[in-house]
């Protein structure tokens, strides 16, 4: 048996919040859509790789309280450069929502900033490491 790691789901206080976070930020769009028991369910995915993996969000009121500030899990995506790290940085300083100021670290980790979305998730911008755009 070998298990494929196709999709997270997450449950949101705003479909619409969280769609334009992550298409805005992360370039991903919406691949598909339905209603689900007086809500939205929407799959997010990046263009090239959505027949592979998605993000599944849900509206809900039963969303979990945000993440407090040392609890580093996150969703984490690479960038092409360092400058789209910063660039993304910029960004997010602008729209009140950088948590990690860019910053370098040995190698697996590299240059990375750190974004909340709307529901308090933490969401990682990354260049060099192992993984993705940008790997070595």
């Amino acid at each position: 048996m070998k298990p494929v790691l196709t999709h997270i789901a997450l449950q949101v206080a705003s479909v619409e919040r969280t769609i334009d976070f992550y298409t805005g930020f992360c370039g991903l769009e919406v691949v598909h859509e339905r209603p689900a028991e007086g809500s939205r369910v929407v799959w997010l995915g990046h263009p090239d790789t959505s027949d592979q993996f998605i993000f599944v969000v849900m509206e809900s009121a039963y969303c979990r309280p945000p993440q407090h500030e040392r609890d580093y899990s996150h969703l984490g995506f690479a960038l092409e450069s360092r400058a789209e790290v910063d660039a993304i940085a910029v960004r997010a300083q602008q729209a009140g929502c950088l948590v990690w100021a860019p910053r370098d670290e040995p190698y697996p980790v590299g240059y990375y900033c750190g974004l909340k979305d709307p529901d308090g998730y933490f969401v990682e911008f990354s260049h060099g490491q192992p993984l993705g755009p940008g790997a070595p």
